[in-house]
């Protein structure tokens, strides 16, 4: 197939807009969607210290490699990143994160669940199964994350959310019957570094595309627990409905802003965790859940 622009030899064809694209064109369009967000969302300014969390997978090391060259000219702008090793037998290598960071000129802080927490998700999963291990997980690692991002002065937190994983996160709310967290709109919360998502409007196969034409050597695998989570049963019904219905995942993140606008609940009164500091609401959930494996291996 022939770019639609130019006539080159086309590297995708994308479903929703009817265009094949070359390499070049491809790496423009990408990049405008990615600028076209963080200039519609208002995440970028100056003096701000951005830290992607960076896994080392093809989501967040194309997206290190996407904020490197856009800051490359701002001097009024700080890019690091932070890699957590949850402690996954066989599936994450923080040094393969330290490497893509070292590589692009980046500094990387690095954090680990046994270090700071005195548990592994292997453990957590030995002693309480897997059928919980990404909820489990996914909330550990948020607040670390957190934690070192503010100790660190990051003003802006940039995580690799693509376009799959922001019409899942709304499919998934709807299926749950969650309306809180469907209306909830964006605030400010003290002590939470702020959150920006500037992949949101891109999907998935364009940015593992994108990841393979700029970074060498990145996580190719999912992790091995991610079978248990509620995401993956609605990404394949997802994308099977994708596939005969292209726009539907845009279609799913435009309602979920939507419901974002309509003014909801802004949930309950956070506070600060009177035992690790971190915000939370009526109930410190990592607390909980440090409690509740620590004391079982008591």
């Amino acid at each position: 197939m022939r770019c639609d622009k130019c006539r080159r030899g086309a590297v995708i064809f994308q479903p929703y807009s009817g265009l094949h694209l070359c390499e070049a064109h491809f790496v423009a369009d990408f990049e405008a969607k990615a600028k076209r967000a963080i200039r519609t969302h208002h995440w970028m300014k100056s003096n701000d210290h951005i830290a992607v969390a960076l896994s080392g997978g093809k989501d967040s090391s194309a997206l290190l490699w996407f904020l490197k060259n856009l800051t490359a000219q701002r001097k009024d702008i700080t890019l690091s990143a932070i890699t957590v090793d949850e402690g996954i037998g066989g599936y994450r290598d923080p040094s393969l994160a330290v490497r893509i960071a070292k590589s692009l000129g980046t500094g990387c802080l690095v954090a680990s669940f046994q270090d700071e927490y005195g548990v592994t998700v292997d453990e957590i999963v030995a002693k309480k199964g897997d059928s919980c291990s990404c909820s489990y997980c996914g909330v550990l690692r948020r607040s670390l994350i957190n934690r070192i991002a503010r100790e660190h002065g990051v003003t802006k937190l940039a995580l690799g959310f693509n376009l799959d994983d922001e019409a899942q996160s709304v499919l998934m709310n709807v299926l749950r019957g969650d309306a809180n967290r469907l209306i909830r709109p964006q605030r400010h919360i003290d002590g939470m570094v702020p959150r920006i998502r500037p992949f949101m409007y891109i999907p998935e196969r364009e940015v593992a595309l994108y990841a393979h034409l700029h970074v060498e050597g990145f996580e190719r695998e999912r992790c091995p627990y991610a079978h248990n989570a509620l995401r993956a049963d609605v990404r394949g019904v997802l994308n099977d409905y994708t596939s005969r219905h292209p726009s539907t995942k845009y279609s799913l993140v435009r309602l979920g802003e939507r419901f974002g606008e309509l003014g909801g609940a802004a949930g309950g009164e956070i506070h600060a965790c009177e035992q690790c500091g971190e915000p939370c609401g009526a109930s410190c959930r990592s607390c909980q859940i440090l409690q509740e494996v620590l004391s079982n291996a008591a």
